[in-house]
């Protein structure tokens, strides 16, 4: 009996956690095309690092010969032999082989009672640089290196000395290049654990986790787990979670299908479940902003005489007096909006309450009519440099009293114009918050270019390529900057 208890609170322990498992909203995906155009920013980058080594001041005696080496620079690098790629469950590895570093030195030499100085120019040749890199997601669900390791070897060096003793200071040549290719060895890898731990890490916090979209909402784009490594990419999947900033613990569970990224064609790929946008309206709703008074010089003039032909007898019966009291028109959405992707493309669905008010001056409004509002509208999404934005276009309208079927039939009139002034009116407002867009998860600097949108069942794929804008050690060295935002340019998804 025991064993039977036991065995049913193991199964049940088991089936909790492969239901807790929470869904991305959104993903990315960078493969090895876009691996291979960081290779090139990555290679810059490596080779700016490693001519800011720095060496001491080095002296020595060697028989009669009493020498001093200052003022070691690295002059060239030339890692032409250069490779990126992913490391199956682990993360990157740049690996340099068979490349050299040319140097410049200034010489002072006694020998006997002979004095020297002039310039020194060396070169290290066969320089093999093995750094790999794992990737994490840290406490706040951030991408972070997590640790590097670092092999790097120089083959041999050699210096080419000139001046008045050149010929006699060759065989001198060996003591100073393997005092420097010592050197160099024991340099290149701290400085570049140096780079991925503090500058890169440095970086990677600023790509927005949790943050303001506008005044109204924030987005959640924190790593759900670590990134998934293959071959082929690297997969990031993050939460892609709006949220109200005035009531941030009321968010939507995420039952939507996950996006699937089985691509591999273009640098990078972007996927947006229904939840993404689900969200976004969830969180808008939230904030109360999905109602609007249409009332005065916002009420279309042939809307206005329709609604005063089709309700004259319901002010007539309320107050002869009303006939000629301002109207005005009052609508709240009552349910979040729904998104429905296909293969065909995005819907969002929106139900709200229309209330037909006359607006007698000094005294309280009169509601003359309330009735339902359903719209479907067309949804397309699309991509400028890291920000997504979507235009909507109505696409079906359809109205019906809350009161009667015999309102009903009567409302078919304002059919028409009710669905023109949401075109002229409702649409264009919707389109304003929405074509700003809101940041995706990208590096400042790193930029989205031809991008193509795809639609599935259930998500969006967004296939593009990288363009850097900035290179690594000016991203490095930058930070992100607030975005201004106004209540005619907020943006919303």
């Amino acid at each position: 009996m025991t064993s039977c208890l036991l065995s049913l609170l193991f199964l049940f322990y088991l089936a909790s956690n492969m239901t807790a498992a929470e869904p991305a909203g959104c993903k990315i995906r960078i493969t090895n095309k876009g691996l291979e155009m960081l290779k090139f920013e990555t290679q810059k980058f490596v080779e700016e690092e490693l001519s800011n080594i720095s060496m001491p001041e080095m002296k020595g005696k060697e028989g009669r010969f009493q020498y001093t080496i200052t003022d070691v620079k690295i002059t060239e690098l030339n890692l032409t032999h250069a490779e990126l790629r992913f490391i199956p469950d682990g993360g990157l590895l740049f690996d340099v082989q068979n490349s050299s570093i040319s140097l410049s030195f200034h010489r002072r030499i006694l020998y006997w009672f002979f004095y020297d100085t002039g310039s020194i120019n060396a070169s290290a040749e066969g320089v093999n640089i093995n750094t790999a890199v794992n990737l994490i997601r840290d406490n706040e669900g951030r991408l972070k290196i997590n640790n590097i390791t670092c092999d790097a070897k120089i083959n041999k060096m050699r210096a080419e000395f000139s001046g008045t003793l050149g010929r006699v200071y060759d065989f001198l040549a060996r003591f100073v290049t393997t005092g420097m290719r010592f050197f160099l060895n024991q340099q290149i890898c701290p400085s570049l654990n140096h780079a991925a731990l503090v500058h890169v890490n440095s970086m990677l916090e600023t790509i927005p986790v949790r943050t303001e979209v506008d005044q109204f909402v924030g987005i959640d784009y924190s790593l759900i787990d670590d990134p998934v490594v293959s071959s082929r990419s690297l997969d990031m999947h993050f939460r892609g979670m709006f949220f109200d900033l005035s009531n941030q613990n009321l968010t939507l569970v995420n039952y939507a299908v996950e996006p699937v990224i089985r691509e591999y064609d273009r640098m990078v790929y972007l996927a947006l479940s229904e939840f993404f946008f689900d969200s976004g309206m969830f969180s808008y709703y939230s904030a109360g902003i999905f109602q609007m008074d249409i009332v005065n010089e916002k009420m279309p003039k042939d809307l206005e005489v329709l609604l005063r032909t089709t309700y004259f007898g319901a002010i007539m019966m309320l107050n002869p007096a009303l006939v000629d009291a301002p109207l005005s028109l009052q609508i709240a959405v009552n349910s979040p909006p729904k998104t429905s992707i296909k293969t065909s493309g995005a819907t969002v669905v929106m139900i709200a309450i229309v209330k037909v008010m006359v607006l007698p001056p000094g005294q309280p409004a009169v509601q003359l009519s309330s009735m339902t509002m359903e719209t479907k509208f067309n949804a397309k999404v699309s991509m400028k440099g890291k920000r997504l934005a979507v235009h909507a276009d109505l696409r079906r309208f359809k109205i019906f009293s809350n009161q009667s079927a015999l309102e009903s039939l009567a409302l078919i009139p304002l059919q028409a114009p009710l669905k023109t002034m949401l075109q002229m009116s409702v649409v264009p407002l919707i389109n304003n918050w929405t074509k700003r867009g809101v940041r995706i998860p990208l590096a400042d600097g790193m930029d989205f270019v031809e991008e193509v949108v795809e639609y599935h069942n259930g998500f969006i794929v967004i296939g593009a390529n990288l363009h850097f804008s900035k290179g690594l050690r000016e991203m490095m060295a930058g930070s992100i900057e607030a975005e201004p935002y106004n209540s005619t340019n907020s943006s919303t998804v």
